[in-house]
Order: C-alpha cells, then structure tokens, then sequence
C-alpha cells in the first residue's frame, strides 16, 4: 500500500469533485472455478484500489460526503478462518493503513444505504461488472439489475482524477514494465522452430510470478498475429513464420505493462516481413514524436494511419493519395483497431467505467459507428500525467479480404490482387508505454529492442 496520507488525499479531492450524498465502493468477490472453495485468482477491483488500498474480498466502503467520514463494511475471520488459513492482517488492520478509522460488518451496509435512500440523500455507485455486484447492488438499491444508473458524476470525478498519475504511481507502472520488458527479451531467446506458443506463454508467466508480479491480462502468443487477440496456444513454431508476443506484467499493487513485439522464427526476417515490419515502425515512431499536452490522441491515430498508408502504397498494396484513403477508412483493411489506450491500475485504465468518459470528452464524443474508429479507445487531447500505449499494427485477416474484394469496396485505394498475395501473412504489431510530460513525453521503463537489426542480432545471439 501507499501512504495512509496518499489515501486520504484521495478521498479528500474525490469529495471535492462530487456535489453530496453517499460514495459507495463495492469491492470484487472471490469467484469460484467450479466449486465455492477452489476460486480463480482473486483481483480487487482498481477503483477501490485506488481510494482504499485493501486487498481483500467482500468488502465495501462508503465515503459519507455529508458527514466527512468514511467506513469500509466487511467481517473479520472467524475461527474457522484462521483455523483453515491462520492468523492474519484483520480488516481493522488494514483500513488504519488506509486512513479509515471506523469498520463495520458487512451486513450493515444495506442498513447504511437503506438510511440514506430514506433521508432522501443521494448513492453515487459505479458501473458493476462482475455479476455479484450487479446483484448487490440491485438488492442494496431495490431495484432491478437492469434499472440501475451509475452516476455519472462519480464516474467523471473519478476518471478526472486517476487520469493524471501521481509520480508513486509512475514508479509502479515502471517496475511493470521493466518486468514486461524481461518477459519479451526471454520470449525472443527461447522462440524456435518445434517450440509451442504455450511453451513460450508459460515461461513468461513463470519469469513474472518470480518476480511476485502477476499478469496485467492474459498473454497473446501467437504465430497468426493478424488475429488481434489470440489466445490460442497450441501451435507449433516453424522458420518462416511471424511470432507476435502481446504481454505485460501487474505489479503487487496492481499497476500495469503492455508491451508487444513481433519477430521472425527464424533468425532473419524474410524480405515481406521486414517490409511490412518497417511500415509498422515507422508509424510507431511517428506516433511516439506526436505525443505531447494538447494533442488529440485521434489525430496520432489517424497520422499513424497515414503512415501505414503510405508504406503500403509503396509496397503496392494500396494506391492513390494517402491523407484520402484515411479520410475514406481505406486503410482499416490493414488497421482494424485504434492506436492505444489508457493504462494504470487497468491494462486499459478505467474502461469499467465506460470509454466515452475515460477516452473522450463531450466536446470530441467516440465514433460508435465507423470500423476502425470504434475500436479508438483514447481519442481525447492528451494531458500531463497520463500515462498511455502506442501500437500500431497491419493486420492480414483473409476473410475480411473476402468480404471487401466482393463488394469492391475502396477500390479506389487497395490494389486487391496484390493484396491477395499477402492473405496468409499473418500481422504485425509494436506497442511500448508512455508517460506525457508537460512539454512531450518520456517512453517508460528501461526500454525494449525493437529496431529489425536489434532484433535480428538478438536473434542470432541467442539462438547461436
């Protein structure tokens, strides 16, 4: 945990932004596998986290801003607890770290809301998604689950304030990354033909958990990178193809890395995959000199287009004028997805609680509709403090080839026969962690090899 002072500073500016009423923080349950006592890997949710710091299952807070007092709802262990888990930090232990003096069991917490809905006082909650709570909360409000109205002021004030990183935090994402950046380096020296991508998936896995770091999300380790999130692992890798690692490491205190790199099986790359590869790179890096305060992230989004655009016109997969083929969405055969996101606590920071206030302002609302740009996560003017990805991508997907080609869509931009060449490809993509600074950016951690000559000479150290 931070400081029992970062704590109540926190509570303090999140009462500050949000007019009266109640804050109620529902903390995340154990779920079970497949029975009540074998659950997954338990994850306090981050909001929580963030305010409260306690990393414990069934528990509930509420900031009452009216009468400046917080209390975290939640029961000590019984005797059958300690007799099956021993002794350890009470609930009463953990909330004195987090500034909270007062704790009460958790059936009181329907008791305290119920009071509150009666004195006509407002309950500010957030979003639920774990089912539980959407349960709890139903039953807490007296509601149906699907009448429930997270408020918006709470969401806004929250977004505002985790946004912006505190330096204690920076420090936390960058023993992710450093972490995440270990992971890829073993994953580029363990990679060869015969190996199977969950081979190279469990040796990451095991170089975090030695470093008491758990994973930020579930690693993509794949050969057929034009799928762009492929959790399958059971192919076998072979010279020739294109392996894509999408993986990062979380922190104990649940900060977070996403990096990703793509290099060949073999110890070179082919002709096409460093051509496709330096297309990506040069987008990436044209991005990365675009961040700074002021700038929307959708315009980096759509000059990083451009750039893609631009390499394939020169490979002869695309023609035409490339600031016109964005302008028609020509390139998202190539770039299905949007060029990064958020990143803190969450892999993608906040997105519980909904991209059109984490990502976007009322003044820049999100594209729900157009392909490519709905999948933008951050569109909005970046801002010291916030710490964001950049991973540009081509990504080869045959059956999307199909569909266009048959309806002669952008025809006007994307030379299919030359495309066709291409169908089985796979795709590409680099993405590293950045920290906006008051007058551009600073790449975070200690950085990754990314360049086709690093990699190759990696390579070919390794694989000696």
């Amino acid at each position: 945990m931070f400081s029992v002072q970062t704590y109540q500073d926190r509570r303090a500016v999140l009462q500050s932004n949000v007019a009266g009423g109640i804050l109620l923080f529902l903390g995340n349950i154990e779920n079970p596998v497949n029975f009540e006592h074998n659950p997954y890997y338990f994850r306090q949710d981050s909001t929580f986290l963030y305010y409260l710091g306690i990393q414990e299952p069934k528990i509930a807070a509420i900031i009452d801003i009216d009468e400046n007092k917080t209390i975290v709802f939640g029961d000590e262990l019984s005797i059958d607890d300690i007799v099956w888990m021993g002794r350890q930090e009470t609930l009463k232990e953990k909330s004195l770290k987090s500034g909270v003096q007062e704790t009460l069991p958790y059936d009181e917490l329907s008791t305290y809301v119920r009071k509150a809905q009666d004195s006509g006082r407002k309950v500010h909650y957030l979003p639920p998604y774990q089912s539980s709570n959407k349960i709890l909360l139903s039953d807490l409000l007296g509601i149906k689950i699907a009448e429930l109205q997270p408020s918006v002021e709470m969401i806004k004030a929250v977004v505002k304030q985790r946004s912006v990183k505190e330096a204690q935090e920076i420090v936390q994402i960058e023993q992710a990354v450093n972490v995440s950046n270990e992971m890829h380096l073993l994953a580029m020296r363990i990679a060869k033909p015969g190996v199977k991508e969950y081979e190279i998936a469990n040796a990451i896995q095991h170089l975090a958990g030695n470093k008491e770091c758990p994973m930020s999300y579930p690693p993509i380790v794949t050969i057929n990178g034009g799928i762009l999130h492929n959790h399958y692992r059971l192919n076998t890798l072979k010279n020739g193809d294109l392996f894509l690692n999408d993986s990062g490491a979380e922190t104990a205190m649940g900060y977070a890395g996403d990096l990703t790199r793509t290099f060949p099986v073999s110890n070179a790359f082919s002709t096409k995959q460093k051509e496709i590869y330096e297309i990506v790179l040069n987008a990436f890096e044209n991005a990365q000199r675009l961040l700074r305060p002021g700038i929307p992230f959708k315009d980096i989004h759509l000059k990083a287009s451009q750039h893609l655009v631009e390499g394939l016109i020169d490979l002869g997969l695309m023609k035409g004028n490339s600031e016109e083929a964005v302008k028609n969405n020509a390139h998202t055969l190539f770039f299905q997805c949007g060029l990064g996101h958020m990143m803190g606590l969450d892999v993608h920071d906040m997105e519980d609680l909904g991209e059109q206030y984490v990502g976007y302002t009322e003044g820049e609302p999100k594209d729900t509709q157009t392909f490519g740009l709905k999948s933008l996560r951050l569109g909005k003017s970046l801002e010291s403090g916030f710490v964001v990805t950049v991973e540009p991508g081509i990504y080869i997907i045959p059956e999307l080839i199909d569909i266009w080609q048959a309806e002669n869509k952008n025809a006007d931009f994307i030379n299919y026969d030359r495309v066709n060449e291409y169908r089985d490809f796979g795709g590409v993509r680099i993405e590293d962690d950045f920290l906006i600074t008051s007058d551009g950016y600073r790449l975070l951690g200690n950085g990754l090899i990314k360049t086709v000559e690093e990699i190759e000479n990696y390579r070919t150290e390794h694989l000696a």
